[in-house]
């Protein structure tokens, strides 16, 4: 759908963003800036460049994925790095990136090793060990007695670690069953351990080979196509090493191999095995650029927690998305006491202010350091320079699906940033951390009143100029809301201000945002500037029953009345919207759905979890809890390790929910989805300031009774149950707190 739409009093973001310093924090091909947008012959709406499907923090944008690097990006950033994705030259056309669905991918940032279930190394696609968004090893296929071993399983065992079975039989094998099983366990830490078992009643002796090799190429590069040829190596020590301008890769073999090929890459051993021996061959990777991946430091800012319940899959699922979200982390490297989350691997692993603000968000009932952490690295980006500019956030453009332009992902940022840092002061954040972090609030909170156009509304930049998305409303309301109570309890300027803006937006939004028809009606998408509706329902109407939490255990008022809010409620829960599998990102019935279009139908995990939470707030239990159990059921089939979107086909009774070939696996706000949709189940609302917590649990308890402990509120821990018949229970807690609501 091409329109055309006047341009508004707002100001325009510039072309291009800054990149923000966190340093070299990407796997290569993220995007760390505005593409200058193009725009189209015809009067139609312009269209990003081709990083404007972009990976990244500078370029990952808000919950849900961009979309992937394509080949014609340009590079920049430090030497060594793709700072807008695979450059120039041949390769797979915009957006034909290798497949990722079927691959094991473990993940410790910045260590990722991506493999085929089969378990052999062979440098196809994006297979191989990565630091740093570096291909250290491609290649690393192992023979035994001249045989490839005849792959068994391969699964992910953790966030950071797969393991392979396979078996090889042998001419001395006396029947069918081979007598040498083989164990590969493969750590994201640059790490494989290769074990060789006997069964067989007569001493072995066997040939043992491992062929190695690397291109030592940036991700980008490797994901475009053009990771150019293997480099030679050389005998070092006791294994292989590899060098290219700038970087080199060292394997070593314990125990030494017998013999070494450098032509060839080959590491060889003649292992002799007894009758029910075992041999073990540990390689292990490294280069000059070691780092230790924050989730796995004595002190990180995501405690273990624990679920239980009459579901046994809550267990698993929270599990792994804490796992997850751990696994994703990454440091800043001129603070490194401050971590944050990337947005995903292996496309969007460089900062992405929105994504991160939003983990940290659904994390903060697990403890408030990795907001304060994220809101530190964030606020260290925010614009200074320019009246119209100040305050802001940057981030790229994001695609916004078939019917909207792109939208700027520095603008959810900047409406993020006081939400995060108002709700983590509730869940308990330290005083003077809120102290330090104010300042930065009040910045943001400036830009948007100073950016709210004549008509109310918060205008979008670049080529979206002239358009006012529903979402962006509810972000910018949501900002003001909070923003007013976090300056009135700390006596700064702009209160009033603020919730004058949201009261009017409230009023302006009820009665022009809104359509009329024979079904009901429905949210616009978005208005543009003469009064005109686009009409698609998507998933980004969700962002509408999440309002935020405030003093007392209230939640904030929302930008539509009740009766508006029954009707989103049936919408969000009719087969439309309701794959079976959790929501779509654009209506089954609507012009342009695609089930795979990350915007145009696909399920967004992020999306679906925030519809769930504010569905069961505002009272729609039925819709909540099927959109709950859908997305359960899916992440069951997906081993509770949930992509950041897939399929949006509708669910069949034999059927399962179908992966999408290109989504991040694992995503932050995805990982992070689990610690929100289970403690959405027991409605805990805290306000730490005020020594109190409220418990408004889900009456209809759709997953049964459920346990949560190791929760934090107020820094001390929390632990609460949900009985069979909804009925919450606080069972540990700090002794101050009082319980409430």
């Amino acid at each position: 759908m091409a329109f055309n739409v006047p341009p508004r009093a707002n100001p325009p973001a510039r072309a291009e963003d800054p990149p923000p310093p966190w340093g070299d924090l990407s796997l290569r091909g993220e995007a760390r800036g505005h593409t200058p947008p193009r725009a189209p012959a015809g009067g139609g709406p312009a269209t990003l460049g081709p990083t404007g499907r972009g990976p990244g923090l500078g370029s990952g944008g808000g919950p849900g994925p961009g979309r992937r690097p394509g080949p014609a990006s340009r590079t920049s950033g430090p030497a060594g790095t793709s700072g807008h994705g695979p450059g120039h030259g041949s390769g797979p056309g915009f957006g034909e990136l290798p497949p990722l669905h079927a691959a094991l991918i473990s993940v410790a940032l910045p260590g990722l090793v991506v493999s085929a279930e089969h378990g052999q190394l062979t440098g196809h696609g994006l297979e191989g060990f990565y630091r740093h968004g570096r291909r250290l090893l491609a290649r690393c296929q192992l023979k035994v007695a001249g045989r490839e071993p005849i792959a068994l399983q391969g699964r992910s065992i953790s966030a950071d670690r797969a393991r392979f079975f396979a078996v090889v039989r042998t001419p001395a094998d006396s029947g069918p069953d081979p007598e040498i099983a083989i164990e590969r366990l493969r750590q994201a830490d640059g790490s494989e351990r290769i074990t060789l078992r006997s069964s067989s009643p007569r001493p072995l002796r066997l040939p043992v080979e491992i062929a190695l090799g690397t291109d030592l190429a940036d991700l980008g590069a490797v994901a475009a196509g053009r990771a150019g040829p293997e480099l030679p190596g050389s005998v070092h020590d006791s294994g292989m090493r590899w060098t290219a301008p700038g970087a080199h890769a060292v394997v070593s073999a314990h125990p030494p191999p017998a013999d070494a090929l450098a032509s060839a890459g080959v590491l060889r051993w003649d292992v002799e095995l007894p009758p029910g021996g075992t041999y073990t061959i540990e390689l292990t990777i490294r280069t000059d650029r070691p780092a230790r991946p924050p989730g796995q430091a004595a002190s990180h800012p995501l405690p273990q927690a624990e679920a239980e319940g009459d579901d046994p899959r809550v267990g698993p699922l929270l599990q792994s998305g804490l796992d997850d979200l751990r696994a994703l982390l990454v440091r800043d490297p001129a603070h490194p006491v401050d971590v944050y989350a990337a947005a995903g691997v292996p496309w969007r692993t460089g900062p992405a202010p929105a994504e991160a603000l939003w983990a940290a968000r659904m994390a903060l009932p697990l403890s408030t350091r990795l907001a304060a952490a994220t809101l530190r690295a964030v606020a260290r980006t925010q614009l200074t320079g320019g009246e119209r500019e100040s305050g802001r956030i940057p981030g790229p453009l994001r695609d916004a699906g078939p019917h909207l332009p792109p939208s700027c992902t520095g603008v959810e940022a900047t409406l993020a940033f006081p939400v995060v840092l108002a709700e983590a002061r509730r869940w308990g954040l330290a005083e003077s951390e809120v102290a330090e972090l104010l300042p930065a609030a009040e910045r943001c909170l400036r830009w948007l009143r100073g950016c709210v156009g004549e008509d109310g509304y918060l205008g979008e930049p670049g080529p979206a100029a002239g358009l006012a998305r529903a979402e962006t409303q509810a972000h910018a309301h949501r900002a003001a809301v909070l923003g007013t109570e976090l300056l009135r309890e700390y006596g700064r300027p702009g209160a009033e201000e603020c919730a004058a803006l949201a009261a009017g937006l409230r009023e302006r939004f009820r009665e022009e945002f809104w359509i009329e028809d024979l079904a009901g009606g429905r949210p616009a998408a978005a208005r543009t500037a003469d009064g005109r509706h686009l009409p698609p329902l998507g998933a980004g109407a969700a962002h509408l029953l999440d309002t935020g939490l405030l003093g007392a255990g209230r939640l904030a008022p929302g930008l539509l009345d009740k009766v508006q809010t029954e009707q989103l409620a049936r919408l969000l829960g009719s087969p439309a919207m309701d794959s079976g599998w959790g929501l779509r990102g654009l209506g089954a019935k609507e012009p342009g759905y695609n089930p795979f279009g990350h915007r145009a139908g696909a399920v967004r995990v992020y999306d679906t979890a925030v519809a769930v939470t504010g569905l069961a707030a505002a009272g729609y239990e039925k819709e909540a809890s099927g959109l709950l159990r859908g997305l359960l059921d899916a992440a069951e089939t997906f081993g509770y390790r949930l992509p950041e979107m897939y399929a949006g086909e509708q669910r069949t009774a034999d059927g399962a929910p179908l992966p999408h070939p290109a989504a991040c696996r694992p995503a932050a706000v995805a990982a992070a989805s689990a610690v929100q949709l289970l403690t959405t189940l027991a409605g805990i609302r805290p306000d730490a300031p005020a020594g109190t917590v409220a418990l408004c649990p889900v009456r209809s308890a759709p997953l049964g009774a459920v346990r949560l402990s190791g929760l934090s509120v107020a820094g001390e821990p929390f632990a609460v149950r949900v009985s069979r018949l909804g009925v919450g229970m606080v069972e540990q807690a700090a002794g101050r707190l009082q319980l409430g609501g």
